[in-house]
């Protein structure tokens, strides 16, 4: 089976027993080993007291992509550290997309960074994530 086409497989997999991305409304537009591009709608319920996104959204549409990129080699991977840098605010309505790139990739961990974007092109939160490779391969 062609590296795209598992990797669309795998995901699929994981997206349709992923009570939280489906929550979010994530959409996936490109899924490929080490990549993933996503994009969701900020609602009125993802909102917090000060009349922005609360940070765990930014954070969940992230923690998405990366699991999504680094699964998509074949090879069940789970996140061992994560972190994130808010620096645009995000607000009802905004249309947010992820860049994710792949720094680092080896037998037992990969290591990412993912940009989040709003509808402009605007970054909004950077994101870094570590996954630990299990070495269990996906049967799809």
């Amino acid at each position: 089976m062609e590296a795209l086409e598992k990797a669309k497989k795998i995901v699929d997999a994981m997206y349709n027993n992923d009570p939280m991305s489906q929550w979010l409304g994530i959409e996936r537009l490109q899924d490929a080993p080490g990549k993933s591009v996503l994009r969701m709608t900020v609602r009125k319920e993802m909102m917090n007291g000060f009349s922005i996104a609360h940070g765990g959204i930014a954070y969940s549409l992230a923690d998405s992509a990366l699991a999504f990129a680094a699964n998509a080699h074949g090879i069940q991977s789970v996140s061992i550290e994560t972190s994130i840098s808010h620096v645009f605010p995000v607000k009802e309505g905004d249309v947010l997309s992820t860049e994710v790139n792949e720094m680092n990739l080896t037998r037992s961990t990969a290591l990412y960074s993912v940009t989040v974007k709003n509808q402009d092109g605007r970054a909004v939160a950077h994101f870094k994530g570590t996954v630990f490779r299990t070495g269990k391969e996906w049967n799809v």
